[in-house]
């Protein structure tokens, strides 16, 4: 593993690939002026390194003749892009040292030449998420914040975005920190009474920390309860629609997505292979699958179909079982039916809008909920991406405005504090030693410590910000 030195000045390419109307790079570290200083002319002809901060300025990256042609003695240069340059001087910068961002023509072409004329005079390309690690190396931003930046960019609904955002604004680093003040506030005492167990220092009401202890216990159960939409708005679910040959699989596909996404014929098997698309319900990310309704097979490549329908179920957070209402259950449904009994599935009834000759009462008996809709109509589509929702959550949708945990590794950490402090609560129950008491208490702040970033390996911050784009 190769380790970079954190003086180094770094720089990235911080927008995606490709032809656009403009393309940044971006430079951090001591050396980012200076080396703005030989490669930007200004149109008043002045250097970056005397601009005041949150300045932009218009000029040139230019490449001089001595670069190109080493044995040239003259001090002509060439013009390798117009740009607009921004200067971010430390510590009021997104690392907490000087920034330089140039605002190039978004071409590929363009784009690598500036960047290799940084590279070329005193820079080193950025890791993987280098910027933010220095923002929290720097301590502008602790751990959760800088885990909030990828939640961000990934994110693939608005209401992602708007946890991530409320955790980059400080929301869940709020909350731990008030869970550390109660923790440290407990600790104090305890320790008050093992130090000086004789003096009135050290005099304390067990129950008065057996209620300090449950008040904790209670605000780590907000978290956790919270944390499951947290997870599903963060990182979306699996749907996969199935169903017997024509019972209308893609014509819901198409009614969901509102676009024709699936061919729709009257031939059965229409569908030979998985379709799949992503959509929002709600907040929802949702992956959803069409599959193919094959009975028979009857070449390798329906069989393999019919093997990937069922591999796309076993691995589906929720399956649509679909039903054609015009017909009687067939021999397929009733198998389909068995195997689903398991999985969390919502029985769904399609083309209502033709006349009605399906056994409801055999599919109420072993779905808790039936769904009836005609896709072809966009009849009760609303319906169903209610009941998709109502599912997915079990029926508990926490606001909002509260603070949701998305972040599985944040999840394992505050599972792991709960269960100490609940070992610390048995434990006053039955009297043991406050040592005991003390040394859990000790060990959940290690923990909360560990979410914050305050203490942390640097396998952890590779992990972390190995998932990060280079330019972030």
């Amino acid at each position: 593993m190769i380790r970079y030195d954190s003086s180094d000045t770094i720089a990235a390419i911080a927008t995606p690939m490709g032809e656009s109307g403009i393309g940044i790079v971006r430079i951090s570290g001591k050396e980012a002026l200076l080396i703005a200083d030989k490669i930007f002319l200004s149109k008043d002809g002045k250097k970056p390194s005397s601009f005041k901060t949150y300045t932009v300025h218009y000029g040139w990256i230019i490449e001089s003749s001595s670069r190109l042609n080493p044995s040239s003695s003259t001090k002509e240069y060439e013009v390798v892009d117009e740009v607009i340059l921004t200067v971010m001087r430390a510590p009021k910068s997104y690392t907490k040292e000087d920034v330089v961002e140039i605002n190039c023509h978004g071409g590929i072409v363009a784009l690598r030449r500036v960047l290799e004329l940084v590279l070329d005079n005193g820079a080193r390309l950025a890791e993987p998420g280098e910027f933010t690690k220095r923002a929290f190396l720097n301590g502008r931003i602790d751990l959760t914040q800088a885990e909030a930046v990828l939640d961000i960019i990934k994110a693939k609904t608005d209401y992602a975005l708007k946890i991530g955002i409320q955790q980059l604004r400080g929301g869940l680093s709020l909350r731990i920190n008030k869970l550390r003040d109660s923790l440290i506030d407990i600790l104090c005492l305890l320790e008050a009474n093992i130090d000086f167990p004789e003096e009135e220092i050290g005099r304390i009401d067990l129950d008065d920390i057996t209620k300090m202890l449950q008040a904790v216990t209670r605000q780590l159960k907000y978290l956790l309860e919270n944390a499951k939409q947290g997870r599903i708005l963060r990182e979306g679910i699996k749907v996969v629609i199935c169903g017997r040959p024509n019972v209308g699989k893609s014509s819901l596909l198409n009614a969901l997505l509102k676009q024709e996404r699936s061919i729709v014929t009257p031939i059965a098997g229409t569908t030979r292979d998985t379709i799949e698309e992503i959509f929002d319900i709600k907040g929802i990310p949702i992956r959803i699958v069409d599959t193919a309704g094959i009975i028979e097979p009857k070449d390798l490549i329906e069989r393999k179909a019919i093997q990937r329908t069922r591999n796309q179920i076993a691995s589906a957070d929720l399956v649509i079982l679909l039903f054609d209402g015009s017909q009687r259950l067939t021999e397929y449904d009733e198998l389909l039916i068995k195997r689903l009994k398991q999985k969390m599935t919502l029985a769904v009834i399609n083309k209502i809008d033709l006349k009605q000759r399906i056994e409801r009462l055999r599919i109420k008996k072993i779905f808790k909920q039936l769904i009836e809709i005609s896709a072809k109509k966009f009849i009760n589509i609303d319906l169903l991406e209610e009941a998709i929702v109502n599912l997915v959550y079990s029926g508990k949708v926490q606001s909002l405005e509260s603070v949701l945990m998305s972040n599985l590794r944040h999840i394992r950490i505050i599972k792991g504090v709960e269960r100490l402090i609940t070992r610390a609560l048995n434990s006053l129950k039955d009297n043991l030693s406050l040592e005991f008491i003390a040394q859990d208490i000790k060990d959940a702040l290690l923990y909360l410590d560990e979410i914050l970033g305050k203490s942390f390996n640097e396998d952890l911050l590779e992990r972390i910000f190995s998932e990060f784009c280079i330019g972030k």
